[in-house]
């Protein structure tokens, strides 16, 4: 069985079906970004894989055990940084750390040890005796991660990690979760799609309470709808290009404007087919017609228009 895997998984808040049967697997060692608008369901989903909340229907299964029958041992299995990430302000790093051990059954001959060890692995080793109400929002982020590490769980479930940091502190974090997923299983919920794309190596989308996507990054572009693309840069006659372009099979559409390099025009090439690869093609009616070929290449769809034409289907 995967290390998580959920089934039919549905919760209402009294007439409102939040989750309508979500069903994934997440193997071991995977770092799964888990997107959605907000209110399609990522944060309800989290707190049913962690025991924080009970399920309307559906069966959850972390580590082999049932989120229902057994909460206690799947919290054993899971470190969980939820999106507020609730703090002792009061407490040293050391102290809130160590609490954290304690809720969570270290034995005591080993706290210290396991205080050590994360506090290395989050890079608080210098901050251990200051008071959590002197530290930035990153370094309160890291003290978050290392208390969800604290009891060595097999999972991380990270809400939002990155929410309110600045850019050098974004790449902190992510540095430290790719560094974490080398050897934990990894979900990471966040707005920010450059980072799950950065970071992880399979996305589920998330929308009203149902799965709309999964796969990797590379899976899902393959799978949108619609043509391919190409920016091709070329320098001649404008409307001798285009009908050129325009001759060839497969070609769908093109548009040209004017390039930066003197005499030469963009070219936006739609095709009827984004299995169909034409550049071949292009390039050889270039060189026929003693045109100059400065670029060309495909464009990519970027994870933002998976994630909008995924999202925001009309009902």
């Amino acid at each position: 069985m995967s290390v998580i895997h959920v089934r039919n998984l549905r919760k209402k808040y009294g007439e409102n079906e939040a989750l309508k049967g979500v069903s994934f697997d997440v193997e071991k060692g995977e770092v799964v970004g888990f997107l959605g608008p907000n209110g399609a369901g990522k944060t309800t989903t989290m707190k049913i894989l962690t025991c924080s909340m009970a399920a309307s229907g559906g069966e959850v299964h972390v580590n082999g055990f049932d989120c229902l029958r057994d909460p206690v041992a799947v919290r054993r299995h899971i470190g969980y940084l939820p999106e507020n990430n609730p703090l002792y302000p009061e407490m040293t790093v050391a102290e809130y750390i160590s609490y954290i051990a304690e809720l969570h059954d270290v034995p005591h001959p080993k706290i210290q040890e396991c205080l050590l060890f994360v506090a290395g692995e989050c890079g608080l080793k210098d901050r251990l005796n200051d008071p959590i109400n002197t530290l930035s929002k990153g370094y309160r982020q890291r003290v978050g991660l290392a208390a969800a590490l604290v009891h060595d769980p097999a999972i991380l479930i990270l809400d939002e990690p990155t929410v309110g940091l600045d850019p050098n502190q974004i790449v902190e974090i992510r540095n430290l979760i790719k560094k974490l997923g080398k050897e934990k299983t990894v979900i990471l919920c966040s707005h920010i799609l450059a980072e799950v794309e950065l970071t992880c190596n399979r996305i589920l989308i998330i929308n009203r309470g149902e799965i709309v996507a999964s796969g990797t990054s590379a899976e899902l572009k393959s799978e949108v709808e619609g043509h391919a693309s190409l920016r091709v840069v070329v320098r001649g006659e404008k409307k001798k290009i285009v009908d050129v372009m325009k001759a060839i099979s497969g070609v769908k559409a093109v548009r040209a404007y004017a390039a930066k390099e003197k005499g030469a025009y963009v070219l936006e090439i739609e095709t009827t087919s984004k299995k169909k690869d034409l550049r071949e093609a292009i390039t050889q009616a270039i060189f026929e017609n003693h045109f100059a070929l400065l670029e060309i290449h495909k464009e990519t769809v970027s994870l933002e228009e998976i994630f909008n034409q995924v999202t925001n289907h009309k009902e």
